[in-house]
């Protein structure tokens, strides 16, 4: 199968003041924001990317922007909607600090699978329908450009949490123990078999050694000898 970044959207103008943007319009990269994207732009510029897929709000589409004006040849940019952020209902546009008192709050830390948000989406949704949609695109970048295709997938922090855990076969209930910067990026190989992931909420580094593809191979006893 194909190899997937998934990069988070950088900080927003809620995010530096701590509301919970949700699906709301017109939440836009503040500056710190473009200069992250701009960073994580400038590492997947050494590799030749078969695709890159947003989630439609704009702070996501103005990440993938960043990427595609780095690529050599730069693919078109795809929206697809079941990356889209989490659907948190009447907390949508709230202080964080506001809805940390609530006592659905430490439901949200500690029993996520059991969260459904008031008017909203529940966890255990927000995962299903945004894994489906991730394995789906891998197999058709697969499909479409062979096993060692590269695409991107743009999203939001839970989204992205939520598919990692999959990938690692943990359950829902422990994605809060998995941190996702703002234009962070972490990697995934669907094999065969089993996901192996190969990197989690990185900032920096180069990652020209993704260029050639991922193979799927059996992890080595010992951890191998690395790229």
């Amino acid at each position: 199968m194909a190899t997937v970044i998934l990069v988070r959207h950088g900080r927003t103008t809620a995010n530096a003041s701590g509301v919970l943007a949700g699906r709301t319009p017109g939440v836009s990269l503040d500056e710190t924001g473009e200069a992250q994207a701009e960073r994580t732009a400038t590492r997947l510029a050494t590799i030749p990317l078969a695709g890159i897929v947003s989630s439609p709000l704009e702070r996501c589409q103005q990440t993938a922007g960043f990427i595609i004006r780095h690529q050599m040849n730069p693919p078109s940019l795809e929206s697809a909607e079941d990356l889209t952020e989490c659907d948190y209902g009447s907390w949508q546009g709230s202080k964080l600090s506001e809805l940390s008192v609530q006592a659905l709050w430490s439901k949200v830390q500690a029993n996520p699978s059991a969260v459904t948000f008031p008017d909203g989406e529940s966890m255990a949704g927000m995962q299903a329908r945004a894994v489906a949609e991730i394995r789906r695109l891998d197999a058709d970048f697969e499909a479409k450009h062979g096993p060692d295709a590269v695409w991107v997938a743009v999203s939001h922090g839970d989204i992205i949490k939520s598919v990692l855990a999959d990938a690692l076969g943990m359950h829902l209930d422990l994605f809060q123990r998995i941190n996702v910067g703002p234009a962070s990026a972490s990697i995934v190989h669907y094999g065969s078999g089993s996901p192996t992931v190969h990197s989690v909420n990185t900032e920096d580094g180069d990652l020209s050694w993704l260029a050639p593809g991922l193979k799927t191979v059996d992890a080595p006893v010992g951890g191998g000898a690395g790229h």
